[in-house]
């Protein structure tokens, strides 16, 4: 079966799923790989590596975030695991029956995705939390393998505004079509809909700009537009 997101301009994306992933030394961008080597050699313990995507690939639903976070997907090498970030994103797939189990901010807390899959539009741990413009740009062609390789994929989660544009980037689309804003909802074929969500991040919830409600109502609305909702 063809991806939904085949009618779609899919941009740099590897041939066969294999190319989704970078491998664990991925050499693309420099500044990334010096981070990396640096973390390895403070912490040895940790991932310290490219993070893959979580879940398998008959997903209806892709969740894709920034990047991953030091402490975080970093330290744990699951996305959104063992930051505040992930606290309010599996709490709410828990609630709207999109996970099973229980997150214990590990990445062995056995805790299942249903029908979604969560990756991030950089799959490297980047200073200050922050890529740049050429890092998200050289990631591309992982996340658009992922959307290719996604064949039941029906919705895609945007959290921020980087995550939107990297999207949009590798379905060959541009961003002034399609304006990030949060909860507002892009069709981007007949097959495909585009969600956006501020990112969940302990600033953003900190500071007001996103509440616990204001997530979950674009869980609500997304939800529609899964097969069997």
């Amino acid at each position: 079966m063809a991806s939904p997101a085949g009618t779609l301009k899919l941009v740099g994306a590897p041939a066969g799923k294999a190319g989704a992933e970078p491998g664990h030394d991925c050499p693309l961008c420099s500044r990334l790989a010096e981070f990396r080597r640096a973390n390895r050699a403070a912490s040895p313990d940790w991932h310290n590596a490219p993070v893959a995507s979580f879940s398998g690939a008959n997903a209806s639903l892709l969740i894709v975030g920034l990047a991953p976070g030091l402490r975080g997907a970093n330290l744990t090498g699951r996305p959104f695991t063992g930051d505040y970030a992930g606290v309010l994103l599996y709490d709410t797939l828990l609630k709207f029956g999109l996970a099973e189990g229980s997150y214990g901010a590990r990445a062995d807390d056995g805790l299942r995705l249903v029908n979604c899959r969560i990756t991030n539009a950089v799959r490297c741990v980047p200073p200050q939390n922050k890529p740049t413009g050429a890092e998200v740009k050289a990631c591309r062609r992982f996340l658009a393998a992922e959307i290719a390789s996604l064949s039941r994929l029906k919705v895609i989660l945007a959290l921020g505004a980087v995550a939107h544009g990297a999207v949009l980037a590798a379905l060959g689309l541009r961003k002034s079509a399609h304006p990030f804003g949060h909860g507002r909802m892009h069709r981007l074929s007949g097959a495909l809909t585009l969600y956006d969500s501020y990112h969940c991040s302990r600033y953003n919830t900190n500071t007001g700009k996103l509440t616990p409600e204001m997530f979950e109502a674009v869980f609500s609305d997304l939800a529609a537009c899964l097969p069997g909702r």
